[in-house]
């Protein structure tokens, strides 16, 4: 018994007859016949009883007319999931992403992904950038979004490695205690000398907000009276709270940090932003689900500077 047959039995019923349902087959009569005959034949028993007045189902026929509606369902169903795997809108999804960019950028972007995508499950992991890449590397996760120092220059370093795109710059702000809301807005980048500032431990493997603090407050003379390392970015905010240190942080859309009690002003001059990248292994693009993740961040209604999407040369 073949699929097809049953579909070929099921519209000769409804139509009630073998010509008007050849026609909406869009297939010539005889071969609709034999193909019912063939059917017939595989089960042993008669299906339709033909009269001049066109066909009808035996007691058989009805009993298989039942049961081939629910096949002919449960088919189609699965040829449409099926096609939703291929066209990215269903399936599974896990992505390794620093948590700065947990606080305010990703949920935009996983809110369109899920208007585009409703059926896809997402699993999320919020890792320090190193572990992130090592995530990916050992296929723990699809995709991984990190922040860098400078976006070409690790795309150099990992070319052939990763399939990298751009996801946009994230700027740098200073976050000052709570006491400090008297302070001006831009606060002039010189204000830090002397302070104790807090950092995020540095990893030759991923230069990040550590170096593009140093090279900003070497530009511009600067030098905190002592250098405080927490383990990450979001490890560092409590002593900022606290009051015990001053910081330097990435505000990726400028409103990340207003969740943490901090005063948070823009710089003068303003630091070179970090910049967000998506890591994926070669050829991955091209999966339908990771395309279509990639098709809402390029089409993100807020884009930062930089034309997110964009891949990294």
């Amino acid at each position: 018994m073949e699929l097809r047959h049953l579909r070929y039995f099921s519209a000769v019923v409804e139509a009630g007859s073998f010509s008007a349902a050849a026609e909406a087959l869009h297939m010539a009569q005889p071969s609709l016949s034999v193909a019912i005959g063939k059917l017939e034949a595989s089960v042993g028993v008669a299906l339709l009883v033909r009269s001049p007045r066109g066909v009808e189902p035996t007691s058989a026929g009805r009993y298989l007319l039942d049961a081939a509606a629910g096949l002919i369902g449960e088919a189609d169903e699965i040829v449409e999931t099926l096609g939703r795997f291929g066209a990215g809108t269903t399936g599974r999804l896990s992505l390794a992403v620093v948590p700065t960019l947990l606080w305010h950028r990703l949920p935009h972007l996983l809110r369109a992904f899920a208007d585009a995508a409703p059926d896809v499950e997402v699993r999320l992991t919020d890792p320090p950038p190193w572990t992130a890449i090592d995530l990916l590397s050992r296929r723990t996760v699809d995709v991984a979004m990190i922040m860098v120092a400078d976006g070409p220059r690790f795309a150099a370093r990992h070319r052939g490695q990763f399939d990298i795109v751009d996801a946009g710059d994230v700027p740098l702000v200073a976050a000052l205690p709570p006491d400090q809301s008297d302070a001006p807005d831009p606060l002039p980048l010189p204000t830090f000398e002397g302070r104790t500032l807090v950092l995020p431990q540095r990893t030759a493997a991923v230069p990040s907000l550590p170096e593009a603090v140093d090279d900003a407050l070497r530009a511009h003379h600067v030098t905190p009276a002592s250098v405080h390392t927490a383990e990450t970015i979001q490890t560092s905010i409590p002593f900022i709270e606290a009051g015990t240190a001053w910081g330097v942080l990435p505000d990726p859309d400028r409103a990340s940090l207003r969740r943490f009690d901090l005063v948070v002003r823009e710089l003068a001059p303003a630091p070179r932003p970090l910049r967000a990248l998506v890591l994926m292994r070669p050829g991955a693009a091209q999966h339908p689900v990771i395309a279509r993740l990639l098709a809402c961040l390029a089409d993100a209604p807020a884009k930062p500077p930089g034309s997110p999407g964009d891949p990294v040369r």
